[in-house]
């Protein structure tokens, strides 16, 4: 099967050790009474992290489950292997919510609000209003997208006022470097790969800009069927994610040292890509649950997938995020 590079496959794509789709099992140590799940993942740090210390500190195993490990290059072909019963978990950016809203998948967890887009351009251009009539290259349906949006809006601009050229995010990559393009709506770690080759360019828009109105949280989901027939498996990985969760938000820098030796990559852009990001703890995330403060991100994440034509009636997150088994 073909896999384009995408939001989160840019470190897959670039470890020969992840050249191929991967599949790893844990949880051996009680393997004969465990639950065996199929978990998705994306190679970098926000789509592994949580997988990865799972793994490294045995709690699949802790929690009853054995888990067969699968690396993806981005959501929508995970909540596309849920839909054919290949999957039963997985991972999905912000970009790809819209899917659980359209009904496709559950949310059964919330990851890590990302803060590492951004809207860059070139030397000379310093703000959104100087790139009127410019090249932006973005990944369509990313939330790099969303951010270019956004910063248009705030500067009262719309997104006829720029010339969109839709491109993987690779393709932003050389096209920046190469100045086909004036800016672009991408995030770290390929702004920083970008910065290596031209050091000069401009930060015009960040995702900290429209934090906390908007925001951009990651999540883990899972497919409908098991959903609705197996609670009990659901649990038991929304205890795995707890746990995992709780370890990475109180030692940041070891859990990327745990995912980059899962991997088999490079610290460097994983410390990159760990600084972007807001890591609430599993009691924080139990409170914003029922606060409403989760279903306010998702219907703020549904309002700009309306206005992108994702979609046109998104359910009510009550209806895709099971708040009530991850608060119990």
């Amino acid at each position: 099967m073909k896999i384009n590079l995408t939001r989160r496959g840019f470190l897959a794509a670039s470890a020969s050790a992840l050249a191929a789709p991967t599949v790893l099992s844990f949880g051996s140590a009680a393997r004969a009474e465990a639950k065996a799940v199929r978990v998705g993942y994306i190679a970098d740090y926000f789509g592994t992290s949580l997988t990865a210390i799972a793994s490294d500190q045995d709690l699949w195993a802790k929690h009853g489950l054995e888990a067969e490990l699968k690396v993806f290059t981005n959501g929508p072909i995970q909540v596309q292997a849920l839909g054919a019963g290949s999957l039963d978990f997985g991972y999905v950016g912000p970009g790809a919510l819209w899917l659980p809203a359209s009904g496709k998948a559950k949310i059964v967890a919330m990851n890590a609000l990302g803060l590492s887009d951004r809207v860059i351009a070139q030397a000379g251009f310093n703000s959104m209003a100087d790139l009127k009539g410019k090249k932006i290259g973005v990944p369509e349906g990313t939330s790099g997208d969303m951010l270019l949006r956004l910063a248009l809006a705030k500067a009262g601009m719309q997104l006829t006022d720029v010339e969109v050229v839709k491109m993987d995010p690779s393709t932003v990559v050389s096209a920046f470097a190469s100045k086909q393009i004036d800016g672009a709506g991408i995030w770290y770690p390929l702004v920083g790969v970008i910065k290596k080759t031209v050091p000069d360019l401009v930060e015009v828009a960040q995702s900290a800009d429209f934090f906390p109105a908007n925001s951009f949280p990651s999540a883990f989901v899972t497919r409908n069927e098991v959903a609705a027939q197996d609670p009990d498996t659901v649990k038991k990985m929304i205890a795995v994610l707890k746990d995992a969760n709780d370890f990475r938000a109180a030692d940041v820098p070891r859990s990327v040292e745990i995912t980059a030796k899962f991997l088999g990559v490079p610290a460097e852009p994983l410390i990159t890509e760990s600084n972007n990001g807001k890591y609430l703890t599993s009691a924080e995330l139990i409170a914003a649950t029922k606060d409403g403060s989760v279903a306010g991100w998702l219907k703020g994440l549904n309002q700009q997938f309306v206005a992108f034509g994702k979609l046109k009636d998104p359910l009510d997150p009550k209806d895709y995020y099971l708040g009530d088994l991850y608060a119990g």
